[in-house]
């Protein structure tokens, strides 16, 4: 991918030390560590980027970049408020960004060049130091721009869990379970729409004919429908349904899932028959109402941890609740002690997404001292077949990098987003943990998360207080929506 001027200045700015070779450090910022002490001491956690092989099953393997040769990525279990050092290493002959995604962390080293973090060059490496938090199940990934490279950014295998130990314990378990979620083998398609109906809410009518009138004109101008990214491959903890280790367990059991949606552009869905999950937390932070329900579904780079009471004794499909996913790999077995045999699927009764059941009802006490509206459009096919997604009408722009909203440090902040496209939208806020204060007309508080979607011709308000200094990146976590636009800058000063 080629390096934009303002990439550059950012790459050259980096320290480069001598011996950089064999076991040097190549890259790094001065930021992030620029101290002898730093430097010399052992990293608490090493991660390196490379492009090879990995076997999803026995037949099927992929080529695709990952950390430390798998995927997904080493599980980091790290300490909320204890200082961490992480070496990561780029064996790639592009430079990289590794996002801390969830954290509050400086600029720096957060992972997104928008905000100023220095890439990780190629086959150089960066020292990152920083302190962990807040406590809960984060992740890391790769934040570069793929565009229609299919090889990069999220579409690669770049991906891995990060659960920061909290002080107080989500819930009281035997067993604990990380789950990566993850499709491999991308490729472009002029789609159609894709019904989208699992989410609660209800279409604001002005919105929905302002996004149907838009495609409908670009489609009587002989547009073709935007491309859409479609996958071969299906897999959980990189592994297709029945290829992988069973989730072992026992009858009496309280089992933590932690469910980690590492895909590029997809929503996913997932069901266990005969069973409920307790959400405990979604994107690592308790919910204030725990709510039992039987299927749970997860937007692009959301978390979702579950309690499930291990009552229904038998070899069971953990999976998708898509008959084509599933069947494609999007799976796993449970399986119980002293059972054995073919792993049962029995299909749920069709269940609708809401948050409002985790949330708290009425509005919250705590005005924001300012609201910011944000018109969310879908502009069909327009730059070269791929959809651009403007938010009040201007596309981000990666070299001006702009738009930028400026807001003042320790003031309260509402976005408030107007969907006038028929897509869900993942949206995420870096560096900050944001409080979901409206979703589709009804006021809520206390559910806090670092990405929500954004029902089709829906409306949605979160509200963040600006803590972090510097620049924050807000965007659509769907890959194609962020390359192509669905992106802007706060500034905090």
């Amino acid at each position: 991918m080629p390096i934009s001027r303002r990439d550059a200045l950012r790459l050259g700015g980096a320290f480069v030390l001598a011996g950089a070779g064999a076991g040097g450090v190549a890259g790094c910022d001065a930021q992030v560590a620029t101290s002898a002490a730093a430097l010399s001491r052992k990293a608490d956690h090493t991660l390196r980027i490379a492009t090879g092989p990995i076997e999803i099953a026995p037949g099927t393997v992929v080529s695709t970049t990952t950390y430390n040769g798998q995927f997904p990525g080493p599980l980091l279990r790290l300490t909320e408020g204890r200082p961490v050092v992480v070496d990561v290493h780029n064996d790639t002959g592009t430079p990289e960004l590794l996002h801390w995604h969830g954290q509050r962390v400086p600029a720096e080293v957060d992972g997104a060049a928008e905000e100023g973090t220095p890439y990780i060059p190629a086959h150089g490496m960066r020292r990152l130091s920083f302190t962990p938090g807040p406590a809960g199940f984060r992740f890391y990934h790769t934040h570069v721009t793929a565009h229609g490279d299919l090889t990069r950014s999220t579409y690669s295998g770049q991906a891995g869990p990060v659960y920061i130990e909290p002080k107080t314990n989500p819930g009281a378990y035997d067993q604990e379970v990380f789950l990566t979620l993850k499709e491999f083998e991308p490729f472009l398609s002029h789609g159609g729409d894709v019904a989208q109906s699992f989410l609660a809410g209800t279409p604001v009518p002005d919105l929905k004919h302002r996004g149907e009138k838009a495609v409908a004109d670009s489609l009587a101008r002989g547009m073709p429908r935007g491309y859409e990214v479609g996958y071969r491959v299906f897999s959980v903890n990189g592994r297709k349904l029945g290829h992988g280790p069973p989730v072992k367990v026992r009858t009496g059991q309280r089992v933590l899932f932690h469910v980690l949606n590492a895909s590029a552009t997809e929503i996913r869905s997932l069901a266990l028959p005969g069973h409920t999950f307790e959400v405990v937390a979604l994107d690592g932070n308790p919910v204030p109402r725990r709510a039992e329900v039987p299927v749970l579904w997860i937007g692009t780079a959301e978390r979702v941890s579950a309690v499930v009471e291990m009552n229904h004794p038998g070899v069971w499909l953990l999976g998708d609740t898509s008959d084509d996913d599933r069947n494609a790999g999007m799976g796993t077995v449970v399986e119980y002690a002293g059972r054995s045999g073919s792993p049962q699927w029995i299909a749920p009764p069709a269940f609708t997404w809401d948050y409002r059941i985790f949330a708290e009802g009425g509005s919250t006490n705590q005005r924001p001292d300012r609201t910011i509206d944000l018109l969310v459009e879908k502009r069909n096919a327009a730059d070269k077949g791929f959809n651009i997604w403007p938010l009040n009408g201007v596309p981000f722009s990666p070299e001006t990098n702009k738009p930028v909203l400026e807001v003042q440090q320790g003031r309260r902040y509402r976005l408030r987003l107007r969907n006038a496209s028929d897509d869900i939208h993942p949206l995420h806020l870096h560096r900050h943990t944001f409080e979901v204060t409206q979703i589709a007309g009804t006021p809520t508080h206390g559910l806090r998360k670092d990405v929500v979607m954004l029902g089709g011709y829906q409306t949605l308000d979160v509200d963040f207080t600006a803590d972090q200094p510097g620049l924050s990146l807000f965007h659509c976590h769907q890959q194609l929506h962020m390359d192509y636009g669905f992106m802007i800058l706060l500034r905090c000063s």
